[in-house]
């Protein structure tokens, strides 16, 4: 656990703790961690406020074109710890997040998705809040083995997809039967070892998130889904500390699995036919008075969920956006394999106390308690970039406050049990089907992002988005030879 808050302290635990490398880490658009490592003798205290000068632009997809490739990481020393896979070994290395700059004694640079992030919360504050909390729900899989086929040593572009095989002892198909009962599809939920084969796996990454990085968990436990779906809960903090959790939290997940000779993927749906890894997203807004922090969403007098005004904005803008968030939120060809009926995903866009089919759920275990007085909004996955989901959902709640937007009566019932007919009559709408769909959502429904993400921060994304998709779509997928192949 890191206590060290200034450049000074970093050096001198550097020093103390007899660290050879430094791990400069940032987040790329579409959500992926990018790093380079430097002796940690060359790290100075200037380099925390003059920048460093190691990123190439024009290497990071959708970041810079080559003529205008240079810029500059400057590390947040609020991050830094030291990986602990490096820990007990001769390279010890401590890591540090940094924000990115256009080079020559340029600005932020507008796409970087931590200063996206910082953004929310500044706007958090000119709208007469104090802070926002965070607490996203992540499920993944950690299988024993996966291999695509053919390898990419052998046909570069059919590694985009001509097969695949998924090995996990806990699987109904494991290669491995006989020495352990498997779960089936759809009864992942809970179970105790020895059918939960991942419970000392998941500690282990528990026990680094808190011991290394002073991230606080909630619970772990196994998923509902078949072959090594797991979450790991961590307790709520603030959006960028929170959006810098989660980058944190992938790669230990990641690190331990590797260690362990296992695979952990954050992809939403590698496994047809059962339920796939969401990351529902919690999420409050509080304002100072008379110097204690207390919660806005919070009201004791309303009957139905103790919510106030608000909050139901707040939840209003969530519903009038959320075609277009799911652009960001949901933001990979797989995510809409998740947001189908039958799977307990959330493809209504409805609001609800308790109710579990709606897209917007108000959280009520406990009765007159403000500290836990939340939202949850569930469309969201694993695939998606935190730092700009989490300022996409502010913005949107923002706008519903800033309109007053009121969300509609709630939903009490099972959703996917509605007629269509009669969700129709109800005003339900459902999340876009595809990405592309979400990408027209998106282009056509942008201008409430605006006074959050800079206006090239959208056009690359779209484009990024876009071009995924597309040669998604080119491309044969095992299921077309499958259907198609003695046609």
């Amino acid at each position: 656990m890191t206590t060290t808050t200034t450049p000074q302290e970093v050096l001198e635990s550097i020093k103390e703790k007899n660290i050879k490398w430094v791990d400069l880490q940032f987040m790329d658009i579409p959500g992926y961690i990018q790093h380079i490592t430097i002796p940690s003798y060359t790290l100075k205290e200037g380099d925390f406020t003059d920048g460093i000068g190691k990123l190439d632009g024009s290497s990071i997809k959708g970041f810079k074109s080559i003529f205008e490739s240079d810029m500059r990481m400057f590390p947040d020393p609020n991050t830094s710890a030291i990986l602990p896979w490096t820990d007990n070994t001769p390279h010890r290395t401590l890591r540090l997040i940094c924000d990115l700059y256009d080079a020559f004694g340029g600005p932020r640079f507008t796409r970087d998705p931590r200063y996206i992030a910082q953004r929310a919360e500044e706007a958090v504050k000119k709208a007469g809040f104090d802070v926002s909390y965070w607490g996203p729900e992540l499920e993944f899989f950690v299988f024993d083995s996966v291999k695509m086929l053919p390898s990419f040593s052998t046909a570069r572009d059919a590694w985009s997809g001509t097969g695949y095989e998924i090995e996990s002892k806990e699987a109904p198909w494991s290669q491995k039967s006989g020495i352990n009962h498997p779960i089936r599809f759809k009864e992942g939920y809970y179970p105790a070892p020895p059918q939960d084969t991942l419970q000392e796996y998941r500690s282990e990454v528990a026990g680094q998130l808190y011991d290394y990085f002073g991230i606080v968990i909630d619970a772990h436990h196994h998923e509902v889904a078949t072959a090594g779906q797991c979450e790991i809960d961590m307790k709520y903090d603030t959006l960028t500390k929170m959006a810098d959790n989660v980058l944190t939290y992938k790669n230990v997940v990641k690190n331990v699995a590797y260690n362990m000779k296992m695979i952990a993927t954050f992809m939403p749906k590698p496994i047809f036919g059962d339920n796939a890894s969401g990351m529902h997203i919690h999420q409050s807004l509080w304002k100072d008075r008379n110097g204690s922090l207390r919660n806005t969403f919070y009201d004791p007098d309303d009957e139905y969920a103790e919510i106030s005004q608000t909050c139901r904005y707040y939840i209003g803008g969530l519903m009038e956006h959320s075609r277009a968030l799911c652009a960001i939120t949901s933001p990979t060809t797989n995510s809409y394999k998740r947001l189908v009926p039958g799977y307990e995903a959330p493809v209504y866009i409805a609001w609800s106390k308790r109710n579990r089919s709606a897209s917007v759920r108000v959280p009520v275990y406990e009765k007159g308690k403000e500290a836990p007085k939340r939202i949850e909004f569930r469309p969201p996955d694993t695939s998606c970039n935190t730092y700009f989901a989490f300022a996409a959902l502010t913005a949107a709640g923002l706008d519903g406050i800033k309109r007053k937007t009121d969300p509609g009566d709630p939903c009490d019932e099972n959703i996917y049990h509605i007629t269509p007919e009669r969700r129709k009559q109800m005003g339900i709408k459902e999340c876009p089907g595809s990405l592309p769909e979400a990408l027209s959502e998106l282009e056509s429904d942008r201008k409430f992002l605006e006074p959050i993400f800079p206006k090239d921060a959208i056009d690359v994304w779209i484009e990024l988005k876009s071009e995924e998709s597309r040669q998604n779509s080119i491309r044969p997928t095992p299921y077309e030879f499958y259907q198609y192949f003695d046609i």
